[in-house]
């Protein structure tokens, strides 16, 4: 049975629990709430335009861009007017990654090195972005194949891409507490209140400051954390009626609109992702 040209297509393999992927090849109906990833997340736009929103910075992006986010930054991107895009995905383990950037000369103190650009159009950074995710998808390909692409893109990362040497901004004790209380408890049915006890904040100053410091409202983050929650579940193959109920949705269609919104993928079609191979 062939896979509409719409539907996502996702790679993960056992063998390299450090890497995901995703290629869309018609993504017009391929809308993302914005979210964010524990994981580093990089990708390349293959066709098409589309628009660009990273932590408040907005922009069209063309075949040839690279799109960076790093770790927990906020970020969407969405077709243009329903035209045609396409694009690859990769997401990267922060563990995996720090520890190759040492090797690379990355300050030893840093867990993993992030990056100032939001976006790129080095075209050596592109290519080996797009050879990366052409040899995962490729059923023929090995693992010492798909090792050593990734390896040489990250390679190249560096060598592309601005780190940045130091964290951009304050990170206010009581907002991380806050985020922390949300993250750990995301399957719960929590409440401002707790909120605010756990992080010894006021109400007005969580909803004043936590969306500016993060870019999601704490609703919004509880719900990236839920879905965040169930991809971790259903990558274990878990069923899905299960994970809805346990990542505190109402039921489980309101669990499929909202992964869907904030995936751009249902939830059956992230499960059935496995290795290509």
């Amino acid at each position: 049975m062939s896979l509409r040209h719409d539907h996502p297509r996702f790679w993960r393999d056992p063998a390299l629990p450090f890497l995901e992927a995703r290629r869309v090849t018609d993504g017009r109906r391929v809308c993302y709430a914005r979210h964010s990833h524990e994981s580093f997340s990089i990708g390349a736009v293959t066709g098409g335009n589309s628009t660009y929103w990273n932590q408040g910075h907005a922009e069209t992006v063309a075949p040839g861009t690279v799109v960076v986010m790093n770790p927990e930054a906020v970020h969407a991107c969405n077709p243009i007017d329903e035209r045609p895009w396409s694009y690859d995905m990769l997401y990267l383990d922060t563990a995996w990654l720090g520890a190759l950037q040492r090797e690379l000369g990355a300050p030893g103190h840093l867990d993993v090195q992030l990056y100032t650009a939001r976006s790129s159009r080095h075209p050596a950074l592109y290519r080996r972005l797009t050879t990366l995710c052409d040899t995962l998808f490729d059923p023929d390909a090995g693992r010492l194949a798909m090792e050593t692409e990734a390896t040489a893109l990250v390679v190249e990362m560096q060598r592309c891409l601005t780190p940045r040497m130091s964290p951009s901004g304050s990170d206010p004790l009581g907002l991380r507490r806050a985020a922390d209380y949300i993250d750990t408890h995301c399957t719960e049915a929590i409440g401002l209140d707790d909120i605010c006890r756990a992080a010894g904040l006021s109400r007005s100053h969580l909803v004043r400051c936590f969306k500016a410091h993060f870019g999601l409202t704490p609703h919004a983050f509880l719900t990236d954390r839920r879905v965040r929650f169930a991809r971790r579940q259903l990558r274990r193959g878990r069923p899905i009626a299960e994970v809805a109920a346990d990542c505190g949705f109402a039921d489980q269609a309101h669990f499929q609109r909202t992964f869907k919104r904030l995936q751009a993928a249902t939830p059956g079609q992230y499960a059935a992702g496995h290795s290509s191979r």
